[in-house]
């Protein structure tokens, strides 16, 4: 199975057009980076929509594939009981992280269960000890819920969105309640709890 004329840039392309909502001068940028413009990102996104939508796309693990090529990496991945499995993309725009899609157990049909960017195995995870490191871009959600337990998963405002609830030191030294905001796992920006 293979998409005629959609690869890995229309696919970064569609990344980007929905962190755009966050940080449309980041986005900018690396559209340039790959060599498109705003309307190749808007077609794509519209493209990839219709995509998924389609009565007659399976919108699987081989549908990645037929994307971004034959995964790189495929690991076992346990979640308590369920034993499921990841598969990894690396992306230009990102190469310290990679494109993971998280796949149900064979005995429940092979769900796609998640699809998000995560830090690469053999990349060097962030350092974040206040939240002036926590700059758009600079982390996965993992890598936040690791430097700031203990962080509280929420769901976010679209099913590329998701959100952690945590604590991290301010300016002054002292803890601050925060929301972080992440499109496709990559934070786009941290909001203080008020109150």
């Amino acid at each position: 199975m293979a998409i005629h004329g959609f690869g890995t840039t229309e696919f970064q392309l569609v990344l980007l057009r929905r962190m755009a909502d966050f940080n449309p001068e980041l986005v900018e940028q690396a559209v340039r980076r790959l060599g498109a413009t705003r309307a190749e990102m808007r077609e794509a996104n519209k493209r990839w929509q219709a995509m998924i939508r389609s009565p007659r796309v399976r919108h699987d693990a081989r549908w990645y594939a037929a994307v971004l090529g034959p995964p790189p990496v495929t690991a076992p991945h346990r979640i308590g009981d369920l034993v499921c499995s990841t598969r990894q993309w690396p992306l230009p725009l990102w190469p310290d992280l990679r494109f993971e899609i998280l796949i149900g157990p064979a005995e429940s049909g092979g769900p796609l269960m998640n699809a998000w960017l995560v830090r690469a195995a053999d990349a060097p995870a962030p350092v974040l000890r206040t939240l002036a490191d926590l700059t758009p871009w600079s982390c996965v959600v993992a890598d936040l819920a690791a430097a700031f337990p203990p962080a509280v998963p929420r769901e976010g405002s679209a099913p590329t969105r998701f959100q952690l609830d945590f604590s991290a030191p301010g300016a002054d030294g002292r803890p601050r309640a925060c929301t972080a905001d992440f499109t496709w796992g990559l934070l786009q920006e941290v909001r203080p709890v008020d109150g």
